[in-house]
């Protein structure tokens, strides 16, 4: 897509208050989300109509992931999406961690809902924000597994709080759903 910049017009008020928090918001959320930016690429590719993954996350985001009032504005994590799509989401989705280095993802096995098929691949994304860093694991298990997947992250994680997120895509990788946040967890 070609894309062509000119110089930017006078404003005439360039620092109203409104206009300072929607910029505040925007800078949140691209700090946040510039970190995932592959992940993001298969999470929002079919919500990306006329513009990249990263700006489909983006405006998604600043719209619903934003709590606090201008200038104490924070990301609400459970909000957050890194995928978003039609399939159906994941159901009773819960991440814990016991075992150092590892976290460990449950959910409920839902391909008996519309849409939804036992041979869904997950997509697990786990955002540490104090190393503000991210890894996410593709296709390791499938809707109908419903019970466990095992993930090693990074042994720097051991000890800081991470926030966990699943999401299902269709075996050939067209469709994907909604993430569900699957929880806080301190990683052991």
């Amino acid at each position: 897509k070609s894309v062509m910049r000119g110089i930017a017009p006078h404003i005439a008020n360039p620092k109203s208050d409104k206009q300072q928090a929607q910029r505040q918001k925007f800078d949140i959320v691209i700090k946040f989300i510039q970190s995932m930016v592959q992940f993001l690429r298969i999470g929002f590719k079919n919500y990306a109509i006329g513009m990249t993954q990263l700006n489909a996350a983006s405006s998604y985001n600043i719209l619903h992931a934003i709590q606090g009032t201008y200038p104490n504005f924070t990301i609400n994590f459970p909000n957050v999406l890194v995928s978003r799509g039609n399939l159906p989401p994941a159901l009773n989705q819960l991440a814990a961690s016991a075992v150092a280095g590892t976290i460990v993802f449950t959910w409920e096995d839902n391909s008996d809902e519309t849409g939804a098929s036992a041979a869904d691949k997950n997509l697990l994304l786990i955002y540490n924000p104090g190393k503000h860093e991210y890894v996410y694991f593709k296709d390791l298990g499938e809707r109908a597994d419903g019970t466990t997947q095992t993930v090693t992250v990074p042994h720097s994680f051991s000890g800081d709080s991470v926030h966990c997120y699943i999401a299902f895509e269709t075996a050939d990788g067209v469709e994907q759903s909604n993430s569900n946040y699957a929880g806080a967890i301190t990683v052991a």
